[in-house]
């Protein structure tokens, strides 16, 4: 079992970090403070294929999970970073309970799922094959992207569906649905927010957030509010606010 799957499971909170600059070095250096999972964006980032084989292979001593998050609903791409050795995938712009119906199949192999069996390297080449067949379906990671408001308010149907293991909510995709992009703290965001909260808990979903801020407390003010699965930052915020503090006088 996944380390993050395995905390989502006991009610525990599951932290990550969040990549855009796609270096093994920068998921090294991450996963060795400790986050639970580490996010590599695909939506966002100039982000290839053998760069996700490359930083699970940086990340692999360290137990920190690797997910993927997609460039959308995208089966395809997700067959592909399951097989470069992803634990999970970070599905953005999911809008309907098909959305999550199409990603929770196509991570999985039948009967529960779609997937195309392989000899990839997540598999070992074939060597780990029927060991990794046998528990995939189990351990798989999905976490969908809430972030329009239209998405916000068929939370429960999404949410509903088999197969799910956190919901996601992106909050400047959100603000953005809502034409007032970046505006976090306008109360139709934030009444959003809370449709999204309140379906993963009738729904036994585990509530993410991406806090982008690199500060400690926001975090915590989410951990406060109930949110189990929480982004921290970014590899390019950290690395400005770091500057910024040495720098400033």
């Amino acid at each position: 079992m996944n380390k993050t799957k395995q905390k989502i499971r006991n009610g525990e909170v599951a932290l990550g970090g969040w990549m855009l600059i796609p270096h093994p070095a920068i998921a090294e250096l991450m996963a060795g403070e400790g986050f639970d999972w580490i996010a590599v964006d695909m939506e966002h980032a100039a982000v290839e294929l053998s760069q996700i084989e490359q930083i699970e292979r940086a990340l692999r001593p360290s137990g920190c999970d690797l997910f993927v998050r997609l460039d959308g609903v995208n089966p395809v791409l997700a067959k592909h970073v399951l097989d470069a050795g992803a634990k999970g995938v970070i599905v953005p712009s999911v809008m309907s309970p098909e959305d999550a119906d199409t990603m929770a199949a196509a991570v999985r192999y039948p009967p529960q799922g779609n997937r195309g069996t392989s000899l990839s390297r997540a598999l070992d080449y074939g060597r780990d094959f029927s060991d990794y067949i046998r528990r995939h379906n189990d351990e798989v990671f999905v976490a969908v992207m809430l972030e329009h408001y239209l998405a916000a308010e068929r939370a429960d149907e999404i949410l509903a569906r088999p197969g799910i293991d956190a919901a996601f909510i992106g909050p400047y995709d959100l603000s953005a649905s809502l034409g007032i992009a970046g505006q976090l703290d306008h109360p139709d965001v934030l009444a959003a927010e809370q449709k999204i909260l309140a379906a993963c808990r009738r729904q036994g979903i585990a509530p993410g957030y991406h806090v982008v801020p690199p500060e400690r407390k926001r975090i915590d003010e989410r951990i406060a509010a109930g949110y189990r699965f929480i982004g921290c930052s970014l590899d390019t915020q950290l690395i400005m606010s770091g500057c910024r503090a040495l720098l400033k006088k």
